[in-house]
Formats: structure tokens, sequence, C-alpha cells
């Protein structure tokens, strides 16, 4: 491709709306652009270098048994109501009516519609394993789109599904999709933790997230660097600072005037925040709840919307709160009735605890479990945080911010007992099969290499997934042999079957030229010059090299190709 046709504009200075250093990038160097907001086109740079991501990804597929298919991004409602799924993903689907008012969703994932195929066409246990999966546009409704192909509205995606007979067949699938992955990221040069997760919206047992780590990321993993456990923090199970109990004291009020946090309470009464049990309001799918946790930890909120099993899970607001007859700054759940109650193990680590008195400016002291307050439920729904030690050897947890670049999950039977998809087994019993889905962001791998491969002049595209692998460079264009001798070896190249950008422009400065190609980054650059034709030679330079090399104009092609391996 030369330059001249290309269909792009670069730019000197970086967009302010740029939250990221790959979103940043991808606008200056011309390789998307925003058509709204979480939704970008992506120009043939950037299109060539999600190709070829498809094509790594498509061979990992293959090699694990994996059969390709192209499944419809337009779905009937129906079928996620029967799983459910319409609710839980609530106001990110996009949804609509066909002429006659027939209700439709633009796909954000697609187990209902591949395990209807799947039911279709497998009827006994001869007929598994199975794994099905395609290249396919996903859209959600994002509530804050954010950082480029980070966080979109419509984005691409490889989403694959097994299919197996029981929960050991699955165990091999899974564990076949996880080498895949680890496979792709390699070759794309993404260096990636795998964590585990929790399922979401999707469902399921288990799962795990591959996450790119970077400051930017939005994202938070608990880490062990002992036994290498590695969770994100919404699944991450820790051990907290362990108190011992003390003999139970009598119940004493006393006046906290003005305190409204636990902070200020354990300053003013001379404790630690650990010696307090926090109070938390939370309106779960339109009903207020208690929460209850020692003082020095925090609610991790997808725990507890997995233990209240709802939908839609925030803090209360201030009306809702009042409409309860809680007292913000002062509540606890002793003498509280009418108002389900949730509360964290640790509440039993430690005890005499301070608490609101359900009065303002009022607190009690010496409160304990169960003795002046019970709950409805106690679950873990504590936020593991750096500092923690470790659940499986002890010691300390740290963390770091990463970027999701891919998540597998194991979905058991949930959407074939929903959606009625069923095999024999051997007895001719009929059994629901077992599955399991697996997607990655082919996307957000773009963004994430260039997260990840970048210096302070542009981006530094990994070979296999850049959308060229030469930029040729042609100074002086106006000089017929220097525009001779450039063509000629932009032909050659091409021939040679080396993937060739060509800057042909003749009203482009020289330095506007090398800054163009140090900002889109391409793994090897050649310069053509007429100071270098008098030398019957080349300047070559890889994107990584600090220094440039003369190359014998006849002996250009190897030297590209011998750069290109080492690369």
């Amino acid at each position: 491709m030369r330059i001249s046709r290309l269909v792009t504009r670069t730019l000197r200075d970086d967009p302010p709306e740029a939250e990221t250093t790959s979103h940043r990038l991808m606008l200056r160097a011309g390789l998307i652009q925003q058509v709204a907001a979480g939704v970008y086109a992506y120009l043939p740079l950037a299109w060539r270098s999600l190709q070829k991501i498809e094509q790594i990804v498509r061979e990992e597929m293959d090699a694990a048994a994996g059969q390709e298919l192209r499944m419809p991004a337009l779905q009937p409602m129906e079928l996620w109501q029967q799983t459910g799924r319409a609710a839980a993903f609530g106001d990110n689907m996009f949804s609509l009516e066909d002429r006659r008012g027939r209700p439709l969703a633009l796909a954000p994932t697609h187990e209902e519609v591949v395990t209807n195929i799947v039911k279709g066409n497998v009827q006994s246990y001869r007929d598994l394993p199975v794994i099905l999966y395609q290249m396919q546009t996903k859209f959600r409704d994002e509530p804050r789109p954010r950082a480029g192909l980070v966080r979109v509205r419509e984005f691409t995606m490889k989403d694959a599904y097994s299919f197996d007979a029981d929960d050991a067949g699955l165990d091999e699938s899974y564990q076949a999709m996880a080498q895949a992955y680890r496979n792709v990221f390699r070759r794309c040069s993404i260096p990636v933790v795998m964590a585990e997760a929790d399922s979401g919206a999707i469902g399921g047992k288990d799962s795990h997230e591959f996450l790119l780590p970077t400051d930017t990321g939005e994202d938070t993993v608990i880490t062990c660097s002992r036994c290498g456990y590695a969770a994100n923090a919404e699944k991450a199970e820790g051990v907290y600072l362990n108190l011992e109990t003390p003999d139970p004291l009598p119940l004493e009020e006393v006046a906290t005037p003005g305190i409204k946090t636990i902070a200020t309470l354990a300053e003013f009464l001379g404790i630690t925040e650990a010696q307090t049990l926090k109070a938390v309001f939370y309106s779960a799918d339109g009903e207020v709840v208690f929460v209850t946790i020692r003082g020095d930890l925090d609610v991790n909120e997808i725990k507890l919307k997995n233990a209240l099993h709802c939908n839609e899970l925030r803090l209360a607001d201030d009306d809702e709160v009042a409409a309860a007859g809680l007292v913000a700054g002062s509540a606890s759940a002793i003498g509280l009735t009418g108002i389900r109650k949730i509360a964290d193990p640790s509440i039993s680590n430690g005890g005499n605890f301070v608490v609101g008195a359900n009065n303002p400016d009022t607190h009690y002291r010496n409160a304990n479990y169960p003795r002046d307050f019970d709950a409805d439920i106690i679950t873990d729904i504590a936020l593991t945080k750096p500092g923690h030690r470790c659940a499986q050897c002890g010691a300390t947890l740290a963390s770091t911010r990463g970027v999701e670049v891919g998540h597998i999950f194991k979905l058991g039977t949930f959407f074939s007992e929903a959606l009625g998809a069923y095999y024999l087994d051997t007895d001719g019993q009929q059994q629901p099969i077992t599955m399991g889905c697996y997607g990655i962001g082919v996307s957000r791998i773009l963004a994430a290499a260039i997260e990840q491969n970048h210096d302070e002049r542009g981006i530094v595209f990994p070979p296999p997934i850049a959308p060229y692998q030469v930029h040729l460079v042609g100074l002086n264009m106006s000089d017929d042999a220097v525009a001779e001798a450039a063509g000629d070896l932009y032909d050659r190249l091409w021939a040679a079957g080396i993937q060739t950008l060509f800057d042909d422009r003749t009203d482009a400065a020289a330095g506007v030229k090398f800054n163009d190609a140090d900002l889109m980054g391409l793994p090897v650059r050649l310069v053509v010059s007429p100071r270098n034709l008098r030398q019957s030679a080349v300047e070559m330079r890889g994107r990584t090299e600090a220094e440039a090399e003369m190359v014998a104009l006849n002996d250009v092609l190897g030297a590209v190709k011998g750069l290109l391996r080492a690369a």
C-alpha cells in the first residue's frame, strides 16, 4: 500500500479525549476514528491488524478442535427470557422491536443461540464433545464507554462454546481452551495473568480472566508472589487481621456527637477500626437491605450481589434510607426489624464491638453477635485487599491493575436444562449437556498490544500483528532516481511476500515521514534517498533498534527477512 493512497491521517498532538496510551496512539496513528460514544470505525491499518489477530485466534481454536461457525447478532428476546438473562443483563442489552412488534436483542453474547444449535444437532454421547466458535460483532450498552477500544458499545469478540457429556469432559475442554488462550496472547506479545474471576451475568460455577497488567487497567488483580495465587478483586479470598474474642461485656451507650464515619468514630473513641462494625445500606432490585461488616473491611459488591441473587445492586439513596427508618452514621442491626440483614463472618472475629445505636449521635460499646443482633444471611462479602494474607500459603497479598483481554467460564448444565439441550447416554437415558464458554476480545487485544508495546515515539507493533512488516520511506520522491529505485524495491518486497507500506508522498518533509514511521510502529523501516543511492544501498532499522545500518540494494530482501525473524 502506498501512503499517498492510504485512507488515514496522523496527528501531531495528543487528542484531548484520549484516556490511555493505546487510545492516544491509535487516534494519532490514524488506526481508529470515533463514530459515537463507545463506537469506533477501524481504519485500514487497524483492520489489517485485527485480521491478523483473528487469524492467530482461529489457528489456536482450530488446533484445540474448535469448529468455526457464524451466528446472527440479531436474536429473539424470548430466548433470553427462557434463561432469565434478559433481566440479568438489564440496561446493558440493546433491545428493539421488528415491524410486527416482536422484541429482539442485539447480542452481547451467544450462549442461548449456540445451545439451540447444538440441541438440534447433538443426539447421543457419540456426538460429544463439541467445541464451536465464531468471530462476531457484539453489542453492549456500556453506561461509561472509555479508553478507546477497551470499553466500547460495539466490539469484535471471539466466543467459543464447549459441549461435553459430564464435568470431567468439561474440565478437559476448559484446560484446552486455557492453553489455547495462553498461546494466543504469547503470539500477540501480550503478557497476561490468569486470575480467578466472578462469572457475572454469563453464569456458571468457575471462571478465569486473562488480564494484561497495566496501570491504566480498570480491573484489580490480587496476587500472591509465593504460591502464584491470582484472582480478580471481585473474586479474591484472603485472610484479614484475626482478633482475639474477649469475654462479652454489657452493652453501653456512648455519645458520639457529629460522628458519621468509621474512621472518625475510631479516632474519637481511641480504638482501631477493627473494633467497630460498619453498617452499609444497599438497594437490591429495589429492596433496601442492611449490611454489617467489621469496620476495617470493605464490602465486595459482587459477592454481595451473588449472595442476594439480585440483578441490580447499588448503594441506597438518602430517601430510601430515610423511608426504611435507618439512621445514617449511627445505624446497627441491634433491634432492627422489617428489613433483610446480611452480615460478613468478620462480625464474629473479635468482640465487644462499637456499633450504631440507631439514634443520632449515639453508639453502643460491647456489641456481640449473636447475643445482641441477628442476621438473615451470613456469608463472605468482604473485599480482599493488598496486605491481607493469602488463604493458600499465608504470604502477604499484593495487587495490580489490569485490562481483561479474555475470559473463560464453566457453565455446567444451566443453559442446556433451560433450553432443553439433552443427549442420550450409554444407557439410553437423557442427560443435560455440560457446557463451557470462552471469550477473547479481539479488538481489545489490539489495544492491549499497543498498551504493552510502545515507546515515547509511538507504537511498537509485534511483528505477528503489525498491519505491514516494512515501512518503506522514499526521501525526495520528486527525484526520478529515488522514485524509480523506491518503486522497484517496493515491488520486489511484495513479490518476496514481505508486506510493505510505502511512503511515496512528494509533499511531506523527511522529518514528517520519519515521525509517521515511528508513530505507526511497523517492525522494519527502510529508507531510500539520493545519498543512499550513491552508495547503492538502503538504510535499514528495526523499530526497537537505536541505530540504522546500510544494506546493499541487492541484499535488502535477505536482510529484511533476517531482521523480521529476529524480532
